[in-house]
């Protein structure tokens, strides 16, 4: 017998007692009903019995058996009904219950909890491996990893809360940082796509619910029986296990009718969808376009604008796929058939394809940038063919489109508004954006390089539109925005640029002019605008240029005569930036014109400042107690340069050290009593220091040790030495014209080689002859007298120059009659310090002696009071203690035994008051003494 009819413990009665498990408790209750029901009715014993047999589950054959299932039955089941799922749902859930724990644990920084939802994420991946070969990745798991890498980069920027975190979230972090990285570069192909077209959670919700229906509809039919097949053709039945279920009551209540149709509205819907899929499938490239909710995006002319409005309205709402919108605007740009048409549709779709940079930190994918420039292009080309059409970013437009398309083609002239100079503005930015986020040492780099030449020749074809419909301000923006891509390039890479750019647009009509003319005009141009922004940079980049091509005055008198200088610290940040390139491009074209002073001048502030690249834009240094903000950082790493338009900093570095070396190293011998009086370049002298301290110095390594090499070799009078190791250095084959800077270098060494010669040994000479120190320092004769007739007008050296013999006589000015010597500076110095503290003792003593004498004067005159006093006192008549006499008989007279009746304590009294009043201290005694006890001798003694 078939297992299917088999009763007992067979697979289908275990089935499909669990499948009339789950609604158990209801039949019981329902049981009880009937129960009650039929004693009412009836109440013999036997009916009871009957009803309960009824009421048992069926097991075998008898299970699918009509009237197998009770009413209550039927009524459990349409209140709660089992969900059967797939395994492919199975899975998925599984894996999106995890990616719901991984968002629920970075809402509150919870990287332990994070690691191990990511855990149980691969786990259910990794189960669902043969589901995704055969579908690919999930799209919801692509979006959890960007999204989690994300997250990881903003918590890594935020130092205060990684120190408040504990170890074990802190050990999470690391963790997820290392196996994240190895993670997401299997699916590095997979993430940039997503980051291109980015879709949200809704979107792709509906999209898979879609594909499913086509999925499903795809699937190959089984054979089936006639009498299947004739139920399969019923749109109304339903399919699977549903075949057996009872979804309604017999009765066909109105509830139940209506959860009975909109299932099978349902059903159409999908079979609708999966037809259409199919269809399309079929059909090849006759396809329509699916929307939102599984509509059909239907584009006409007669409706083309206001599928177009539509479009314009999504844009930037949530929920709205950006590539579905491009594709549609795509398509609505496939059907425009006017030229109007096409600007409308094309000043949207341009815009849109910026919405897909992810973030503001990220970059527009190359191929969606290229196809917003061509698009670009083609905007242009429009309206240079129809020169009634003109958009314009202010004013407002006059009709609606209908009639405005009926007027252009009557051939009138039709405004639109837009902003061309945005759509420019913004593509030049996400191509810079785009060099930023390279790597420069690819060929990556290189070939996105070669799209500059587009973006040129967009920017020469606005400024010859925006010339023609006369607007001054996009016109002075679209030429700083030229001049910003030309100012920093050699004269060729200009001209080739230009030549390509005449290729592409013949009808731009321009004379090709060569590069310095070229700038000069642009540049010049622009010191007429109304914008100090356009006219300060503008300035920045002439003056750039002209050194560039060594033009050094000219450059120098420019930023002079400007004032920039007193007022660059109030602009924007990218204009000091430019500001701090155009100094050190003036101290090169100063350098390369032999101009050692000057360089030193130029690049003295930013070289010694220990921020070059700051400064610059060329990099962040990483410092230990940094105090940026995650925010500040993030602008900084923004305003970074490309790397084609970097100076080299190494360059720079070994040219100030150059430079300061050929000033230092004389004036060091000059001033060699007083090393620290005079310091013309504080980071040279503390490189030099620091090179001397060390006890051991090995062979130069680099430039900077080749620098303090020939430092210490031109002090010590071994120019040759110092030639060797400035030459040795590789950085200047990277200048042009390398062998001319090299000899020029050379004579600057021997010039400054023998000025230091003159300020260490001059003391030890009485003469020399100039031929002497020509052949030491392999310089002609003329050389010679020049440089120590400079020597002496600026009062460097204390000599005169013989002519008839050719010798330099050198005045000895020190008490021997020659130049100060060590010992005799020191001498020197120790008798101005000793003057100077007698000088300040003797000051110090009269200071005293006046204090002295204030004080004897004081008491003197002190003295004179208190005599005037006791003669007054002597001189009193009043018999009670007035006058000292009185208080002297008083005491005399009290005299006697306290403690005898004839005592008289008046006179005591009046010794006391004499007391009190700074009387004789002896008279006063003695009265006290006889007022006591009468022993006066023994008072008057002590």
């Amino acid at each position: 017998m078939s297992r299917f009819f088999r009763g007992g413990e067979s697979d289908s009665d275990s089935e499909s007692e669990d499948y009339s498990s789950s609604s158990s408790d209801e039949d019981q209750k329902g049981s009880g009903s009937d129960d009650s029901n039929s004693n009412s009715s009836d109440s013999s014993d036997s009916s009871d019995s009957d009803s309960d047999a009824d009421r048992a589950p069926k097991k075998g054959a008898d299970f699918f058996k009509k009237g197998a299932f009770s009413d209550s039955d039927e009524d459990s089941d349409d209140d709660s009904k089992k969900v059967v799922k797939s395994a492919r749902d199975k899975r998925f859930d599984e894996m999106r219950l995890a990616v719901k724990g991984v968002k629920n644990a970075q809402k509150i920084n919870d990287w332990v909890a994070i690691q191990n939802e990511f855990e149980k994420l691969n786990k259910g991946y990794a189960k669902a491996n043969a589901i995704i070969q055969r579908e690919g990745v999930p799209r919801f798991y692509i979006r959890t990893i960007i999204e989690l890498e994300d997250f990881m980069k903003e918590a890594l920027t935020n130092k205060d809360a990684i120190k408040k975190m504990n170890a074990s979230s802190s050990r999470a972090l690391n963790a997820m940082k290392q196996r994240l990285r190895k993670h997401n570069k299997q699916y590095e192909a997979d993430i940039e796509k997503f980051r291109a077209t980015p879709v949200d959670e809704d979107a792709s919700a509906e999209e898979a619910e879609i594909l499913a229906a086509a999925a499903a509809k795809k699937t190959p039919r089984r054979h089936v029986s006639d009498s299947e097949e004739s139920d399969s053709d019923d749109d109304d039945a339903p399919a699977g296990r549903d075949k057996w279920v009872k979804v309604s009551g017999d009765e066909g209540s109105d509830s139940d009718a209506g959860v009975k149709k909109s299932s099978k509205e349902r059903r159409k819907l999908a079979k609708a969808a999966a037809a259409e899929a199919a269809g399309a499938e079929a059909a090849g490239d006759e396809f329509q376009v699916v929307g939102k909710g599984g509509k059909v995006f239907e584009v006409k002319p007669e409706n083309l604008f206001k599928k177009l409005q539509e479009m314009i309205e999504a844009r930037g709402k949530k929920g709205t796929d950006r590539q579905v919108q491009m594709d549609n605007l795509l398509r609505i740009l496939e059907v425009a058939s006017s030229p109007y048409q096409k600007v409308k549709v094309l000043l949207a779709l341009i815009p849109s394809r910026f919405d897909s940079t992810s973030t503001s930190t990220g970059y527009m994918g190359v191929e969606v940038w290229k196809n917003a420039a061509s698009e670009l292009n083609a905007l242009f080309g429009y309206l240079e063919e129809n020169t009634g059409l003109c958009i314009v970013e202010t004013n407002e437009e006059e009709d609606e489109e209908t009639a405005a398309e009926a007027k252009f083609n009557n051939g009138e002239d039709v405004i639109i508004r837009g902003s061309l100079s945005s759509l420019i503005d913004r593509l030049d930015d996400e191509f810079t954006k785009s060099l930023q986020h390279i790597d420069p040492h690819t060929l990556d780099y290189i070939s996105r390089l070669r799209d500059e030449t587009s973006l040129y020749g967009l920017l020469v074809r606005a400024q010859k539109y925006f010339e023609r419909i006369e607007s001054p301000l996009a016109v002075d923006q679209t030429k700083m925005r030229r001049i910003e891509h030309l100012y920093y390039k050699p004269d060729l890479v200009i001209q080739a640029v230009e030549k390509e750019v005449r290729t592409l647009y013949p009808t731009l009509n321009e004379t090709l002019e060569q590069p310095e003319e070229l700038v000069e005009n642009l540049c010049t141009s622009l010191y007429n605008t109304n914008v100090d922004r356009v006219r300060t940079r503008a300035l920045l980049c002439h003056v750039y240029h002209l050194a560039l091509h060594d033009k050094f005055e000219r450059a120098r008198d420019m930023l002079l005569m400007s004032h920039l200088q007193d007022h660059v610290g109030q602009t924007e940040v990218f204009t000091q930036i430019l500001f701090n390139r155009t100094m050190v491009q003036i101290g090169l074209c100063a350098f390369r014109a032999g101009m050692v002073r000057e360089t030193a001048n130029a690049l003295q502030e930013i070289s010694s400042s220990g921020k070059v690249k700051e400064l610059l834009a060329q990099g962040v240094q990483i410092q230990r107690f940094s105090e940026k903000t995650p925010e500040q950082e993030r602008l900084e790493k923004q305003r970074q340069l490309p790397f084609h338009m970097h100076i080299n900093l190494e360059l720079l570095e070994c040219v100030y050290l150059t430079s300061s070396m050929l000033l230092e190293i004389p004036n060091m011998a000059a001033n060699a009593h007083e090393p620290r009086r005079k310091v013309i370049s504080k980071p040279f002298r503390r490189m030099l220091d620091y090179n001397e301290r060390q006890i051991f110095t090995g062979p130069p390594e680099n430039t900077r040790d080749h620098v303090m090499g020939a430092a210490k070799a031109l002090a010590a009078g071994e120019w040759q030495r110092c030639e060797e190791l400035i030459h040795a250095v590789k950085i200047w084959d990277l200048m042009p014209k390398a062998d001319k800077i090299k000899e020029m270098l050379t004579h600057k060494i021997k010039e400054e080689g023998l000025r230091t010669y003159f300020f260490t040994y001059s003391p030890y000479y009485d003469s020399i002859g100039m031929t002497q120190l020509a052949s030491m320092f392999d310089l002609p004769v003329p050389a010679v007298r020049g440089i120590v007739s400079r020597m002496i007008i600026n009062e460097e050296i204390e000599a005169s120059i013989d002519q008839p013999t050719a010798t330099v006589i050198l005045h000895r000015a020190g008490a021997s009659g020659g130049e100060v010597s060590r010992l005799e500076h020191l001498a020197g110095a120790y008798s101005d310090r000793v003057s100077s503290l007698v000088e300040s003792n003797e000051k110090l003593l009269e200071a005293r002696s006046q204090h002295l004498g204030l004080q004897q004067a004081q008491q003197q005159q002190s003295s004179g009071q208190r005599g005037d006093r006791s003669d007054n006192y002597r001189g009193g008549q009043h018999h009670g203690g007035s006058s000292r006499g009185g208080k002297q008989q008083g005491g005399v007279s009290g005299g006697g035994d306290r403690r005898g009746p004839g005592g008289d304590r008046g006179p005591r009294q009046s010794g006391y008051g004499d007391r009190s009043g700074g009387g004789d201290r002896n008279a006063n005694r003695s009265g006290r003494g006889g007022g006591r006890g009468g022993n006066q001798g023994s008072r008057v003694g002590r």
